[in-house]
């Protein structure tokens, strides 16, 4: 599969514009915590029924809330069957492009994302776009639906129903490794984590150290331990606001930018879809249901971010902490910036999903670290190696 992944083609990418909402009120933090849920793009229109024929009296123009395919945000999608692992995962993959073809070893870097709870590898497809951008394709980015999340699906007779923390780490190892099997051949991996995701990243870390792959960095996207906990015992009231499904895709691209989930409305229109599926159940009151309810997920919520500061920075590499607006850091966290242990970066004007509210920002932040420790002059201490 590695071969057949270096072979593809390197498409060039042009910025679309980002338009950031003016003056727009900060999400509670509690419901920061986590996130939003996904699954996958739209399949074509179902069979005329009663909810379908009530929508068309008198409904709104909703075209500017219309999906956009994300087939220009990644060069390639892909299904990535690990029998080892009961799943078959969908992977959206640019590959970084080797500037002297005829240098084969010339290291090269991949940014491995990892989204959040109840979203999906497409939050993060305008920000790989301006990634390769900014470091002129020498930069990959990799992400993916994680189980029970967008495209990615149980093979037959299996089960994805565990979102343990233990059961993410080792899907996520289990993909590298099915992508990059050999560690000595391999690109450098950083990793960027939202949410959730992050506390999978610095667990998968030290793992693939251990299997001799270089990882040159670790990014942390607005999550902090203590914040995320004290959170968590609220968060059911708060999804409790929240609709249990909509008449139709548009109208949830709608919903997220108007409550300012989402603040930028060209991601929300590629990422949103990728969320929602039709109803099984043709009598429902919503033609389009949560791909991953988070209620279900709530079993996990402590397993996900207890340990999370310590285990950041326990990193055997450099470490980044990019958070919106300025939360409270816990007393680890405190401790670990006075002592230099990690860089942190405050982004002003964006909500949670910070890499869908701004991703030319996100990007231009997540490329001087990889500029700064990857390609770090010799002799000179890489973030957090004190």
């Amino acid at each position: 599969m590695q071969a057949r992944i270096a072979k593809l083609p390197y498409l060039p990418t042009i910025a679309p514009q980002y338009h950031d909402a003016d003056d727009v009120e900060e999400r509670e933090e509690a419901m920061s915590t986590l996130a939003a849920l996904p699954k996958m793009l739209p399949p074509g229109p179902r069979e005329s029924s009663r909810r379908t024929a009530l929508r068309q009296v008198d409904a709104p123009d909703l075209s500017q809330y219309s999906p956009i395919s994300a087939s220009g945000y990644f060069v390639q999608a892909m299904n990535v069957k690990i029998e080892s692992r009961g799943i078959e995962v969908r992977a959206y993959y640019s590959p970084p492009v080797v500037q002297d073809p005829a240098a084969s070893d010339e290291p090269t870097t991949v940014m491995v994302c990892h989204h959040g709870a109840g979203y999906s590898g497409l939050s993060f497809a305008c920000f790989a776009k301006e990634v390769v951008e900014h470091s002129k394709g020498e930069c990959g980015v990799l992400a993916f639906d994680v189980r029970r999340h967008g495209k990615t699906r149980p093979l037959e007779g299996q089960s994805d129903e565990n979102l343990d923390i233990e059961t993410l780490t080792e899907d996520l190892v289990a993909l590298l490794t099915t992508l990059f099997p050999d560690p000595n051949t391999s690109s450098t991996l950083l990793f960027v984590g939202h949410s959730m995701g992050s506390a999978v990243c610095v667990r998968a870390c030290p793992v693939l150290q251990e299997m001799h792959y270089k990882i040159s960095g670790v990014a942390v996207l607005d999550v902090v331990e203590g914040s995320a906990l004290d959170a968590l015992p609220i968060m059911m009231g708060l999804l409790d606001s929240r609709p249990d499904g909509f008449p139709s895709v548009e109208e949830a691209i709608q919903w997220h930018i108007n409550t300012h989930t989402l603040r930028n409305p060209f991601s929300a229109r590629i990422a949103v879809p990728s969320i929602f599926v039709q109803s099984p159940d043709s009598n429902s009151a919503h033609e389009w249901v949560w791909r991953t309810p988070l209620r279900s997920t709530a079993p996990y919520w402590t397993s996900w971010f207890k340990s999370l500061s310590s285990k950041f920075l326990a990193c055997r590499t450099a470490r980044l902490l990019v958070l919106a607006g300025t939360d409270r850091l816990d007393k680890e966290l405190m401790i670990g910036q006075m002592q230099g242990k990690f860089q942190m970066e405050v982004v002003p004007d964006v909500g949670h999903m910070l890499h869908e509210d701004n991703p030319r920002k996100i990007a231009q932040v997540l490329v001087e670290f990889w500029k700064r420790n990857e390609r770090v002059v010799i002799g000179v201490k890489k973030v957090g190696e004190l």
